[in-house]
């Protein structure tokens, strides 16, 4: 049995490996779209940091990324669609990926 329970500890412990990085990569999509909102609103320094910051913790409002979107779209006045900032979460995604594997 202790093959069984082998496999069953490295499925598991993929498992959470996987689910750690999903995390992971989402929180950094979401903290580079901070920082390039952020710099459109004209944020420098501490400002955008901080700005960064509240758009990571406005995902942990509901699941999925609507609740980002709409925070970031809100903060343009109008000025931003909601598939703007969507696409430029797609384009994040792949650099915050990256950045991750890469150990950065």
């Amino acid at each position: 049995m202790t093959t069984f329970n082998d496999r069953e500890n490295a499925f598991e412990n993929k498992f959470a490996y996987d689910e750690e990085m999903k995390f992971k990569i989402a929180a950094r999509t979401n903290k580079l779209l901070g920082l390039w909102a952020a710099d459109l609103l004209g944020k420098t320094g501490d400002e955008a940091a901080a700005y960064a910051m509240d758009v990571v913790k406005s995902d942990f409002k509901e699941p999925g990324i609507e609740d980002v979107v709409r925070k970031v779209v809100a903060d343009f006045n109008g000025e931003m669609s909601d598939d703007e900032v969507r696409n430029k979460l797609n384009e994040l995604t792949s650099t915050a990926t990256e950045q991750i594997e890469a150990g950065i």
